[in-house]
């Protein structure tokens, strides 16, 4: 008894001052804070048109604003969670942007533009009900128990589950029968690269990314610059036992020049003899390793980190280095409502049919007709909205990923904290992935071993385990501050 009530004193203690779902409020907190701003600092200045003339528009600051309904008459009022539920609407705010016209290289006025309305988690910092004590939440109609986490499309109380992935920017070595895989997922403003490096029995090295598969690894690496086998060795080791183990990839290798790689690789993405060379340089500076750098400058760099990673695949394969476990939680992050929504929300700006599309779309064709557009006149902010609560109330998300917003568990509390708190792997459920689904020692004290469901989903739909937290991780410019502080070895 003794033992049962210090568990409860601490899971008490933990629960006031921690919370059981302030990470996925917090992860929303700083998606509005920060995560949108990002985004649109990505756009910077957008050009209309240029064959009617010099005319841009320079996206500047962000706003989003406080949850509000339009009734039917066209007036605007302030909103809360329960009158939402109770009619049937969408809890959300809209979202503001200073746009600056610029034509023949003159700044305008910067105008405030809508360009759609974002859905609010409940008792997230732009919540209606943030701050208020039990009793104002009781006469608004909200349970003062209610943890919020979640949100509120149509009257439905959705919430985006968390999303086990594998980490990105860390190449994961695997080893299995002979063929060694090393995976890469290349990640850098929200733009996700996957990269497979193979390496077959016989000593062949292979990499496939983008629309190229099994491209010999050392031609990528000449088509990067180290352009003699003297530097590609030199990068790669100068210890005999791995080199002897590299030489029928150079034996095989067919260039010689960086121009006769570039040209290769060309061949291999089967596009015309005129556009092959403009092709191939779009490859290698925006989708190989793009967290690397996406400039011309950074390609040695690139071809540089390539090498050590064949060097590690040849001492894999000769027993010198230990394989990686694609299971170890080090190896895996958890998504939260703030990364999901940044992937969405840029997919809807900057997407190949998203909202700057549109926008000169729009443009071309009032101007075509004679007219002068104003710069909301051109924005589809409707459009925004639509496809932002699409994804929400189906669930469909970016990338194929299907069940991310699900309808929030109300059946009792326990499974309502339950559900906030659920990860669900990326993994199908079709297939067997038995290591998937197995208990992993680096999951104790994170994940709960015993709450998952019996059936095909059983291992692939995980829970939090009662005390754990959710670290928010660094952003890379702190990686780099901390990094340059520690002590040289």
């Amino acid at each position: 008894m003794e033992m049962d009530t210090t568990f409860v004193d601490i899971f008490s203690a933990f629960e006031a001052e921690n919370g059981l779902v302030n990470f996925q409020i917090e992860s929303f907190n700083n998606f509005v804070g920060f995560g949108l701003q990002q985004i649109i600092d990505e756009i910077e200045v957008v050009k209309l048109l240029p064959e009617l003339g010099d005319f841009k528009l320079k996206f500047g600051r962000i706003e989003v604003s406080r949850p509000i309904v339009k009734e039917a008459d066209g007036s605007t009022r302030t909103i809360y969670p329960n009158e939402a539920r109770i009619r049937n609407l969408t809890y959300a705010a809209p979202v503001y942007v200073d746009i600056t016209p610029i034509v023949n290289g003159v700044q305008e006025k910067a105008e405030k533009v809508h360009i759609g309305n974002l859905p609010i988690m409940v008792r997230s910092g732009l919540c209606n009900t943030n701050g208020m004590n039990p009793g104002e939440l009781t006469e608004r109609g909200e349970d003062p128990n209610d943890l919020g986490g979640y949100f509120i499309v149509n009257g439905t109380e959705r919430v985006l589950v968390l999303i086990e992935e594998i980490t990105s920017n860390k190449p994961i070595f695997e080893k299995s029968k002979g063929l060694i895989t090393v995976r890469i997922n290349s990640e850098s403003s929200g733009f996700k690269q996957r990269h497979i490096i193979t390496r077959k029995p016989d000593g062949e090295i292979t990499i496939s990314f983008a629309n190229l598969r099994k491209l010999s690894i050392l031609t990528l690496i000449k088509a990067l610059g180290l352009e003699t086998d003297k530097e590609i060795c030199e990068n790669i080791s100068d210890d005999p036992r791995l080199l002897n183990d590299l030489y029928i990839n150079l034996y095989q290798e067919e260039a010689t020049t960086t121009k006769e790689a570039i040209d290769i690789i060309g061949k291999k993405l089967k596009v015309t003899e005129d556009y092959r060379e403009e092709r191939v340089n779009q490859i290698l500076d925006r989708y190989l390793l793009p967290h690397i750098g996406q400039q011309t400058k950074d390609r040695i760099e690139k071809a540089k980190i390539l090498a050590r990673i064949v060097k590690k695949v040849i001492a894999l394969s000769q027993g010198l280095a230990p394989r990686d476990d694609i299971d170890h939680y080090a190896n895996k992050r958890l998504l939260m409502s703030g990364e999901l929504l940044g992937q969405l929300f840029r997919s809807i700006l900057l997407g190949r049919w998203g909202l700057l599309a549109k926008m000169n779309y729009n443009y071309q064709k009032l101007v075509k007709r004679g007219k002068h557009p104003s710069i909301q006149g051109i924005i589809e902010a409707d459009a925004v909205t639509k496809q932002i609560l699409s994804s929400l109330a189906t669930g469909n998300w970016i990338g194929g990923r299907t069940g991310v917003s699900q309808r929030l568990d109300r059946s009792s509390y326990v499974k309502t904290i339950s559900h906030l708190r659920a990860i669900i792997s990326p993994l199908t459920a079709t297939q067997e992935h038995f290591r998937a689904r197995q208990i992993h020692p680096t999951e104790f004290g994170r994940l709960c071993p015993a709450e998952t469901p019996e059936g095909s989903s059983i291992g692939l739909r995980k829970h939090l385990a009662l005390l754990a937290e959710i670290t928010p991780g660094l952003s890379a410019a702190e990686n780099d501050k901390i990094l340059r502080s520690l002590p040289l070895q």
